[in-house]
């Protein structure tokens, strides 16, 4: 009997953050070893507990979560996100453009199935993070990526995003404050960049799920806010700023002028209907989660567990010999990068794996979020920060062993 294929969609489809390193570390976890895992941004993997108060809310009320809900999430959750997106300056938001789902994950599949047509073109950023890239593929699109160097910040230029645009490009998706590299994108930058989409007519998706989780003062613009009437999608949920992931509840909302996004607007709730509607469970958490005492704050100003792991990296990468960084504004991730002068010759999928079967260290290589030639690696700001001091000892001892090794080769070269 012939064996089973998968789609040939998948060819083209990667998400390395739980990829063959991963699976590495499980084998080696499974012999007796212990890993230090940097890679997922899983608070409740590292000790951070979902506030009290929503737990509460889901408890209240699992006597009323045993039927479908609708299909595009409680009235009540919807109530609260509109709440929410109008006192942030969003246009044109009411409840029936307000959809709940399983995971921003899921909603990015959907904005994209109900978008795009075979050969369509969506712009990303370099690096971006990888569902992005994959949920384009998969429905048929083609990613275009805009770069966020280090040298600018990780910030894009507005000028190479409009000269990608072409008559093929649907939407520009923007993830801010960034995963992978905790970019913080200011309000001029944005102005410049919803410019740009109007002139094309592009679809502006922008995935907010960090807005609130923001170091030493940096502020959050919200996208829909400066994009008025032209139309937006706006995503975020419980998993990041309320410690929530396996809650597993998402929300975008469309913004902009009705009348130019109705028809899009249907197709989102025929998908929404088909996959009949979200966790309903969990849904009761939204409303405290948006309106009442944020509690992400503690964690985050100086003294915060999350704004001393930051601390800790920081000055983790200024002591080491190897290693540069642009300090990360918001989100819960570094994206520190390899010198050039320090090791010239770098892999940086070659120089995780040798940090993990090393050092016992679990790190995500920068080509994992659709950046070529990468010099860089993504780590998390999740564990205790005495245990990042630790992993930046490991990451320059491989690193030191690689200039080592290295170095004959460049003396027989000269």
């Amino acid at each position: 009997m012939s064996p089973i294929k998968p789609s040939a969609h998948l060819a083209d489809v990667r998400y390395e953050i739980r990829g063959a390193l991963t699976r590495r570390a499980r084998d080696m976890e499974a012999a007796g070893q212990s890993i230090i895992k940097l890679n997922i941004g899983n608070p409740g993997r590292y000790g951070f507990a979902t506030p009290a108060h929503l737990r509460e809310a889901i408890g209240a009320h699992l006597a009323d979560s045993e039927a479908y809900g609708h299909e595009q999430g409680l009235e009540e959750a919807r109530e609260a996100i509109v709440v929410q997106q109008r006192m942030r300056g969003a246009g044109g938001v009411d409840a029936e453009r307000v959809f709940v789902g399983n995971g921003v994950s899921e909603l990015i599949d959907i904005s994209l199935r109900a978008l795009l047509q075979p050969g369509d073109e969506v712009l990303l950023p370099s690096p971006d993070y990888p569902l992005w890239s994959a949920a384009t593929i998969l429905n048929d699109g083609s990613p275009r990526y805009y770069r966020c160097l280090a040298a600018n910040g990780h910030l894009p230029d507005p000028d190479e995003i409009d000269a990608l645009a072409g008559p093929r490009t649907r939407a520009l998706v923007l993830i801010n404050p960034n995963n992978p590299t905790g970019a913080v994108y200011p309000k001029a930058l944005l102005e410049r960049i919803v410019e740009v989409a109007r002139r094309h007519g592009l679809l502006l998706l922008c995935d907010e799920i960090y807005d609130e989780i923001l170091y030493d003062d940096v502020p959050f613009q919200p996208l829909a806010a400066i994009a008025g009437d032209h139309p937006c999608v706006s995503f975020g949920g419980l998993s990041k700023v309320h410690r929530a992931c396996g809650y597993r509840v998402g929300w975008m909302s469309l913004s902009g002028d009705p009348r130019r996004t109705a028809d899009y607007r249907d197709a989102l709730q025929l998908l929404a209907a088909l996959r009949l509607c979200a966790n309903v469970t969990a849904q009761w958490a939204v409303r405290p989660a948006l309106l009442d005492k944020p509690t992400i704050g503690e964690l985050t100003s100086p003294g915060g567990r999350l704004h001393e792991a930051r601390r800790i990296v920081l000055e983790g990468v200024s002591a080491s010999p190897f290693l540069d960084v642009v300090a990360p504004g918001g989100a819960i991730y570094a994206f520190p990068q390899v010198r050039a002068e320090a090791i010239a010759s770098f892999d940086d999928t070659a120089f995780a794996l040798r940090l993990l079967e090393e050092e016992g260290v679990l790190v995500v290589p920068g080509t994992s979020f659709n950046l070529s030639a990468s010099r860089h690696l993504r780590l998390t700001l999740l564990p205790e920060p005495a245990q990042l001091a630790e992993v930046f000892v490991r990451i320059d001892r491989v690193l030191g062993r690689m200039a080592a090794e290295a170095a004959p080769t460049a003396s027989a070269v000269a």
